[in-house]
C-alpha cells in the first residue's frame, strides 16, 4: 500500500532490482541500489536526530544524491525542501529561516555561497557536504560529509508516516518579494504521480529525461511518474538547448516535458533520428505553447503524442488535453486528470455557464495543505468549495487565481490571470491572445504583453520581444502584421525590443521583472 512519498519506491516491483532505476552523468542507479542507499540516507538522517515533521533542506544541482536525499528525508519522516539551485543566496537564506531548516544538504562550493546568510538562520543545526569537504568551516553548524551520513547500517527508522503528513515544502521562485512554500502532503504527492502516470500511459520501459527543476512540481513529477511505474529516470542540468538533444538520443528517451520557453529554443534544433525514434511523447506545461511551436515539434517528432497540460503548484497538476484532440482545439488545456474535478466559479461563487468566464477553482486530494507559514495568503487561496447541498463540512479547494471557460463539450481554455488580465478600452484582454499572434508572424523570437496604466483607456497593450533566431525585430513589419490578425484595442501601442526575455528559476518568463524593465 502506497501512502507516503518514498513507498513509491519500496512498491516498485513492476522491474526487478538491477533494472536500471536513477542516471546522472555516467553514473547509474538500479532500483535495488537506490532503496538500499535511501533507506541509508534515512538512517543517516535519524542519527543525526531528525524528527518528524522536521525539514531537511537540499541545496544541489541534479545528481543521484539530491535524489537519494529526497527520499531519504521522506523515508526519515522529514519534509523535504528542494531549493532550485538557480536562486541567489539571500532567497535560499530566506528558505532556510522561512521553514525552520534543522539540515541542509549542498556542497562545499555553495555552503561558502551561504556564508553570510548562515549566520542569520538559527534553525539549521546540521550541514552535509556532498563531494570534497570544505576547507576551513566558519559556520557555528554541526558539518559533516556524505560519506559520513550514509557510513552507518542503511536501516530507516521507523516512523509512523500517514499520507495527510507535510511531505515536502516547494518554493516559488519569488520574482516579487520572496519566495513562498507551498506544503505538500505525500498524499498529494503519490496521487498526483498515480493520475499523471495514467494518462501519460508511462510504463517500466519508459525513459524519462527530467531536464526541469526539481524544485518545480512538474520537474518533481518525473521522479514520481517515473518511480511509480519502473521507468529509468535521467537527471540532467543542460546549459543549452542543444544539450537536451544530445541527451535524448544518449539515454533513448521516450518522454520529455518542458515550459514554453525551453520549447521555443528546442524547435529551433536539429534532431537527430537517434534522439527522436523512440520518443513516445512530448508535454508541455507552466504556460501556454504557441501553435507554431506545436506544429514545429509535431514535425520533430511525428510518432510522439502531444501533451498540452495546465498546473498549479498548490495542486501540482489540474488538466491535460487529450493527444486526439490537439488538431481540433489545440489553444484548449483541456479536461481535468483523472481523480480531480475543475470547477468555472463566477465573483459571487455560483457556477459558470458553458461559454462563460469564471475562475478556476480545484477539488480533490492534489490540493495541498497551504502556504507555509503564512496564514493571510493561505485564507486567501485556500478556500470552501461553494456550499453544496447535503455536505457534511466544508471542503477546501484551491482557488487559482486563473481566468478560465469551458465550452458545451466540457473544454477548458485559459484567459488569464486574474492580475496579469489587459483592461483595455473597456475590454478584458489576455497576454496570451497577443502573445500568440506575435509568435505566428515568425517576426520574433520571445514575446511578452503586458498592459501599462494609461489615464484615458485605463491600460495600452506593451509588446515586449527578443529578435527570432534570424535576423533582427523588424517593428513596422511587425506591427503591420498585428494590425492585420488583432482588433484594434488589442494592437500594441508600444512595441519593445530586448535581446532577450528574462526568465525566472524555472524557465517561465519573468513577467514581473520584465515590467520593472519596461516601465522604468
Amino acid at each position: 500500500m502506497r501512502t507516503a512519498l518514498h513507498d513509491i519506491l519500496a512498491g516498485t516491483g513492476r522491474r526487478p532490482a538491477d533494472a536500471p532505476a536513477l542516471t546522472a552523468r555516467d553514473r547509474t542507479l538500479t532500483y535495488g541500489e537506490l532503496r538500499r542507499n535511501v533507506a541509508a540516507v534515512a538512517g543517516g538522517l535519524a542519527r543525526l536526530g531528525l524528527r518528524r515533521g522536521e525539514r531537511v533542506a537540499v541545496y544541489l544541482d541534479k545528481r543521484l544524491e539530491t535524489v537519494e536525499a529526497v527520499f531519504g528525508t521522506s523515508a526519515a519522516g522529514g519534509v523535504f525542501v528542494p531549493v532550485n539551485p538557480l536562486l541567489r543566496p539571500r532567497q535560499v537564506g530566506h528558505i532556510l529561516a522561512d521553514c525552520a531548516v534543522r539540515v541542509l544538504v549542498t556542497t562545499a562550493e555553495r555552503l561558502d555561497l551561504l556564508a553570510d546568510e548562515l549566520t542569520d538562520v538559527k534553525s539549521v543545526e546540521h550541514v552535509v557536504v556532498v563531494g570534497p569537504p570544505p576547507a576551513t568551516t566558519t559556520t557555528r553548524h554541526s558539518v559533516s560529509t556524505w560519506d559520513d551520513l550514509v557510513a552507518g547500517p542503511a536501516e530507516p527508522p521507523e516512523v509512523a508516516v500517514v499520507d495527510v503528513d507535510p511531505a515536502a515544502i516547494l518554493y516559488t521562485s519569488g520574482s516579487t518579494g520572496r519566495p513562498k512554500g507551498v506544503v505538500l502532503s505525500h498524499r498529494n504527492l503519490v496521487a498526483g504521480a498515480e493520475s499523471v502516470s495514467h494518462y501519460l500511459g508511462n510504463g517500466p520501459d519508459d525513459v524519462l529525461l527530467a531536464a526541469l527543476p526539481l524544485s518545480f512540481d512538474a520537474g518533481f513529477s518525473q521522479l514520481t511518474t517515473g518511480f511509480l511505474v519502473g521507468a529509468h529516470v535521467v537527471l540532467h542540468n543542460y546549459l543549452l538547448p542543444g544539450d537536451v538533444v544530445k541527451a535524448c538520443a544518449t539515454h533513448g528517451v521516450t518522454g520529455l516535458t518542458c515550459v514554453p520557453p525551453l520549447w521555443l529554443q528546442l524547435a529551433e534544433q536539429r534532431w537527430p533520428d537517434e534522439a527522436t525514434r523512440r520518443m513516445r511523447y512530448v508535454a508541455n506545461t507552466g504556460g501556454r505553447m504557441p501553435k507554431a511551436t506545436l506544429d514545429r515539434l509535431r514535425q520533430l517528432f511525428p510518432a510522439a503524442r502531444p501533451y498540452l497540460m495546465y498546473g498549479l503548484t498548490e495542486a501540482f497538476r489540474s488538466t491535460y488535453l487529450d493527444p486526439d484532440e490537439v488538431d481540433r482545439r489545440p489553444d484548449s488545456i483541456g479536461k481535468a486528470i483523472p481523480n480531480v474535478e475543475i470547477l468555472v466559479v463566477r465573483p459571487d461563487g455560483s457556477l459558470a455557464d458553458p461559454g462563460e468566464e469564471g475562475e478556476l477553482v480545484h477539488r480533490g486530494p492534489l490540493v495541498a495543505l497551504g502556504y507555509w507559514n503564512d496564514p493571510e495568503r493561505t485564507a486567501k487561496r485556500f478556500r470552501p468549495l461553494p456550499a453544496a447541498e447535503g455536505a457534511l463540512r466544508p471542503e477546501i479547494a484551491v482557488w487559482s487565481g486563473d481566468i478560465v471557460r469551458r465550452d458545451h463539450e466540457g473544454f477548458l481554455y485559459f484567459v488569464g490571470r486574474n492580475d496579469e488580465m489587459i483592461k483595455t478600452s473597456g475590454y478584458r484582454v489576455s497576454p496570451a491572445e497577443i502573445e500568440e499572434v506575435a509568435y505566428e508572424t515568425g517576426l520574433v523570437g520571445d514575446a511578452v504583453a503586458l498592459g501599462v496604466d494609461d489615464p484615458r483607456i485605463g491600460q495600452h497593450v506593451v509588446l515586449v520581444v527578443s529578435p527570432p533566431a534570424k535576423g533582427d525585430v523588424q517593428e513596422a513589419e511587425l506591427r503591420a502584421e498585428l494590425r492585420k490578425r488583432l482588433p484594434l484595442y488589442m494592437v500594441p501601442k508600444q512595441i519593445v525590443r530586448r535581446d532577450s526575455l528574462p526568465r525566472n528559476p524555472n524557465g517561465k518568463f519573468d513577467r514581473n521583472l520584465i515590467r520593472e524593465e519596461v516601465i522604468r
